[in-house]
């Protein structure tokens, strides 16, 4: 009965979905305040019927209901009950679920935190968000719906994927997805002013709260899934530009430009194209990501290879929507050009170059996902991968000009500055970024100077952050409390988020330079060096978990006049057969010490287990400026000029592209 009334939740919310598409764009065209009204109860009603379906599958898993066969193929008696319930989420429907579920809240959202927002503009947002919704729930009911009953129900279930039993996994889906998701709200905004013809200051306000909604949560999903990738897979790397991978990536990189863009357009009302281009980019990236996991053309741990079929279905959304707001935007950017002026050393300038690089980086991560599908496509014998020596090649030198404008472009002045001024504001991180990159250089060498000019790079992110708090809060008479205490969340979010990206830079730059590594065979007793870590192998035993038996290997760690102790574990789960690997890992601030187990292996001496041992310096800061990222955004949603009225400006457009209200 659970399952009925899931599956009737979700036929009533398309139908919900369905009104409120219509209903209020017509009211918003015809002045109607009632059906404009009805967009709101609608966007509430439909999260209310969407929240009791995933409700229903959610008690269904947890109940090990076996007769609905999404919980058959995904779940089984002896998996623990936490793992049970995000198997809810670890699936092809269950995650389509998700997604209807989060794009639902966020479009409650807008009914319920919208009040400041002119009528027609969030009648058109709701009908737009609306729209998408009806897209989603029919592909879901229609193509993949999860509460299909089975008969018989079997006794147990086949049990959701092992690598996936883990705590990481419980909340990096619904992270990525409140960031994917999120980016929809910034569509149907560019979309609803595209329709006005009007994208003004005040329109840039009402947004940019919608676009750090989504970002900080996107960025913490892309944070945690590189750390499960690092610690579960057990192959001791952080990011291995996978499709899947660069699937989160790409959506990133483009709400980081859309986050600025909109800044410009709301303190100086410039560049509302290319905040509007930007906003529908950015969901249609993440649009595609959803076709890459669900079409069945790629093979990866994150995907879900389903048929073909369903891709298309996607593909048809991904053509339809960006197609129809690309086209609108052809036939209506022209005329919604702001007039504002600005210099070519300029706080607009560095923010439109910041774009300009961030679409360039956009750019190069799409070809190297793409390009070996489409040449597979034109001719299935052309199988090419391309990996990290094509990302280290064209990727990195590109993100240098940007790193190094990223602490540049808080210390200008808004409209018109001068190279004599921004020099004085930078003077000190660069003498001190310099200095370190001196010292660095002589004491590594030549051969890692590319590595220690990484680090070098990562102090001027860290100090860049630390100097616009220290040239708010020293005024004329010098250090002031009062100016510590008035300082707005969103200048600490800058200064935090900045400074996040100098930590994960360092984090980078040491990892790539001087991380070490050996893999070899090794038996009780044997001791084996990687860089300055001496691993000694203990004992080997054999254990039982809840669902899984393993092999379970203990080590002696020393470095630098100090021991530890590390577990490994080789595990296969009895109801599926699959196997995984748990790493053994001693994390401290300068850097992990990193031991995985594979398989029992003989070489001339005999029978021992495989075993990869890896140096990690500052591994940890790429996950913590990662966080740090996150909370800089998150501070800076937090600020109260957010939760007070955006000021009515009015438009600077050409007069017949405002409508009359």
């Amino acid at each position: 009965m659970l399952a009925e009334i899931g599956h009737f939740a979700l036929i009533l919310a398309l139908l919900v979905a369905a009104a409120q598409a219509v209903l209020p764009m017509l009211g918003a065209g015809r002045g109607d305040a009632a059906l404009m009204a009805f967009g709101r109860s609608a966007a509430g009603l439909q999260a209310l019927l969407i929240t009791i379906a995933f409700a229903a599958l959610m008690t269904l898993f947890g109940q090990a209901d076996f007769s609905v066969a999404l919980v058959a193929n995904h779940s089984a008696l002896s998996q623990p009950l936490p793992y049970r319930l995000a198997a809810t989420w670890g699936n092809h429907e269950g995650s389509m679920l998700l997604w209807v579920l989060v794009l639902a809240l966020y479009g409650a959202g807008i009914a319920r935190f919208g009040d400041n927002l002119r009528a027609t503009l969030q009648a058109r947002v709701l009908s737009v968000q609306a729209m998408i919704s009806v897209a989603f729930l029919a592909f879901a009911l229609f193509t993949s719906n999860p509460f299909a009953r089975l008969s018989p129900a079997p006794l147990d279930g086949a049990e959701l994927n092992p690598l996936l039993q883990d705590p990481g996994l419980v909340f990096h889906p619904p992270l990525l997805y409140l960031g994917y998701v999120g980016f929809s709200v910034t569509f149907s905004f560019a979309v609803a002013a595209l329709m006005e013809g009007r994208a003004d200051p005040a329109w840039a306000r009402w947004m940019r709260p919608w676009v750090l909604a989504a970002w900080v949560p996107l960025t913490c999903g892309i944070t945690l899934g590189s750390f499960w990738a690092y610690y579960e897979l057990g192959w001791g790397g952080w990011w291995f530009w996978d499709p899947v991978e660069n699937a989160s990536f790409m959506p990133w990189l483009l709400g980081t430009a859309l986050l600025h863009s909109a800044i410009v357009t709301e303190k100086r009302g410039a560049l509302a194209g290319w905040t509007i281009l930007l906003a529908i980019l950015a969901f249609s990236l993440s649009l595609i990501g959803t076709f890459l996991v669900r079409s069945g053309i790629l093979t990866s741990v994150h995907a879900f290879a389903v048929d073909p079929e369903r891709g298309v279905f996607i593909l048809a959304m991904i053509i339809g929507a960006t197609g129809t707001a690309l086209a609108l935007f052809a036939l209506r950017a022209p005329q919604m050009k702001s007039g504002a002026l600005f210099g070519s050393i300029s706080r607009e300038s560095g923010l439109t170059i910041n774009n300009l690089i961030l679409m360039a980086l956009t750019a190069v991560v799409f070809l190297g996902t793409f390009y070996p599908v489409i040449m597979e496509a034109v001719n299935p014998a052309n199988k090419i991968s391309v990996g990290p020596p094509y990302y280290n090649l064209v990727f990195a030198p590109l993100s240098v000009p940007l790193l190094l404008l990223v602490t540049v472009g808080p210390m200008l002045a808004w409209k018109r500055d001068d190279a004599g001024t921004v020099g004085k504001k930078l003077l000190l991180p660069a003498v001190l970024a310099s200095a370190l990159f001196a010292v660095l250089a002589l004491w590594l060498g030549l051969d890692k100077a590319a590595s220690a000019f990484g680090l070098a790079l990562g102090a001027w992110l860290i100090l860049g952050g630390g100097q616009v708090l220290v040239r708010r809060w020293w005024g004329a008479g010098g250090f002031s409390w009062r100016l510590v205490r008035t300082t707005p969340a969103a200048t600490l979010g800058l200064a935090l988020a900045h400074a996040g990206i100098g930590v994960t830079t360092a984090g980078i730059s040491a990892m790539s330079g001087f991380a070490a590594e050996k893999i070899l065979v090794m038996r009780p007793g044997e001791t084996a060096q990687a860089g300055p870590l001496a691993v000694t192998m203990v004992g080997v035993e054999e254990v039982a978990g809840a669902n899984y038996r393993a092999l379970r290997a203990h080590f002696v760690t020393r470095q630098g006049g100090s021991d530890g102790k590390l577990v490994s574990e080789r595990r296969l789960y009895t109801v599926s057969g699959n196997q995984t690997t748990e790493a053994g890992i001693g994390v401290a601030i300068a850097g992990n010490q990193y031991v995985a187990i594979g398989d029992v292996q003989s070489d001339a001496r005999g029978q021992g287990l495989v075993v990869r041992i890896y140096w990690h310096p500052l591994v940890g800061w790429i996950w913590f400026g990662g966080l740090m990222m996150a909370m800089g955004g998150a501070a800076s949603l937090s600020d109260r000029r957010f939760r007070i009225g955006a000021p009515q400006v009015r438009s600077r457009l050409a007069p017949n592209m405002v409508p009359a209200e």
